[in-house]
This record gives structure tokens, C-alpha cells and sequence, in this order.
């Protein structure tokens, strides 16, 4: 779990997890938290989600399971951090959709969505309120999700001759690498995964076992 500071307005917000390049933070799980403020009950759902599609979904099947609520507010980041929005949902204009991106923000988290509930409690909170409303059910859920570090790691393909072959398995486990699949022919292609830091020392060893002979190409990337 990221350490928790102190906002400027002395509220806790989560800490940014310091990751390498190779890796990026997360959420750990799909959580639920909830609290009431002036009879109105604010539920927070948050979820790993890592593409719009996805968010999309999760967000549909909040409003699903909570579709007697007053408003059901969101926000999400998708792709890395290159696709964000957020929905006040009827609340007054900034006060609850951009409250929560701003926690996803602060969490140093990529890749998730946050869904607000809020069941009206008859007491008007004000824009105010309702901001430190949401955010609050914001960071609950967030941190009852945790935070996890997932790794990147790269898809190669390896065409070398069957010799050869029967060096590189025995080279795969050193570097931590995966068959996702293989093909026989005149020669054998390898379709490997290996972890973004051990790809190039992956690649030289393979080189440096097989003479040169065997190509090694780079054909994708994917998280983990």
C-alpha cells in the first residue's frame, strides 16, 4: 500500500508510488468502501481497467447494481494514462467527476476506474462538501483496492535452427522467459515473453549461443 500525506487542505491523499520505467502502478484488486455524511451515503467502487471498453463496462455495471441512486460518478484513466474522463452525473458542474479523476491523479495509479455512488440524504452539502465528499469516498475505495506494481514485458519472436533451439530453452528460465508458442518447419519459431529489463540481455545471449544465427525480433509489448 502507497504511504499516505497531507494535502494542502490537510486532507490525506494517497502518495505517488515511485516505479521504474519497466512497471507501472495499479490496483491490486476490485474494492468496495462506503461512509454517510448528513444522511447522504456516498459508496465508492474501484476497479483495475485497462482500456475504455473496460472502464465502460465496470461503470455500466455500477449503475446497474445501484440504479435507485441519486447519482453514480466516475472517473477513469485508460491506456497508460493517454485516455482520461470523468462524469459529474447530475451533481453541480466539477464537483464530484473531477474531484475523483484528481484522486486517481494523486494515487500515482494508471489503468483503473472509480465509480461514486450517492444515495441523497435529504441535507444539501454544498459544492464544497460535496467535493471533500467524493474524494474521500474516492481515496476508500482506492485504498481498499491497494495498490499494486505489474510489470511490462516484451514479446519476441525467435526463428533459429533446431540446434540452436535446444540452446535457448535451456537459456529461457535464466531470464525468466515464456513460450506463448512455437512452430515447426524447416526451423523452429518461437514466440517468447521476457520482462522489459532482461530483454536485451536476453537477446545478446541468444546471439552469443547460436553464433548470430538465430534472429530475434521485438513484435510487442504487453502488461503483466
Amino acid at each position: 500500500m502507497a504511504k499516505k500525506k497531507k494535502n494542502a487542505t490537510g486532507s490525506d491523499s494517497v502518495a505517488a508510488t515511485s516505479v521504474t520505467q519497466d512497471a507501472y502502478v495499479t490496483l491490486a484488486r476490485t474494492a468496495e468502501a462506503r461512509f454517510e455524511v448528513k444522511k447522504s451515503i456516498f459508496i465508492g467502487s474501484a476497479t483495475h481497467t485497462e482500456t475504455e471498453e473496460e472502464a465502460r463496462a465496470f461503470i455500466d455495471k455500477i449503475r446497474r447494481e445501484h440504479a435507485d441512486a441519486t447519482h453514480n460518478c466516475f472517473a477513469y484513466v485508460a491506456r497508460g494514462g493517454a485516455a482520461a474522463r470523468c462524469s459529474d452525473d447530475g451533481e453541480p458542474q466539477g464537483t464530484a467527476g473531477m474531484p475523483i479523476l484528481n484522486v486517481i491523479k494523486m494515487s500515482g495509479a494508471t489503468d483503473l476506474c472509480v465509480v461514486v455512488t450517492r444515495y441523497f440524504g435529504g441535507i444539501m452539502l454544498g459544492a464544497g462538501g460535496l467535493v471533500r465528499a467524493y474524494s474521500h469516498a474516492a481515496r476508500l475505495a482506492i485504498d481498499a483496492a491497494g495498490i499494486a506494481v505489474r510489470e511490462y514485458k516484451d514479446e519476441l519472436t525467435i526463428v533459429a535452427s533446431y540446434a540452436d533451439y535446444e540452446k535457448i530453452t535451456r537459456e529461457l528460465p535464466t531470464f525468466g522467459a515464456t513460450v506463448d508458442g512455437s512452430d515447426f518447419t524447416d526451423v523452429v519459431t518461437l514466440r517468447v515473453c521476457v520482462k522489459t529489463d532482461a530483454t536485451e540481455p536476453f537477446i545478446n545471449r541468444i546471439k552469443e549461443i547460436s553464433a548470430g544465427r538465430a534472429q530475434v525480433m521485438i513484435t510487442g509489448r504487453r502488461r503483466e
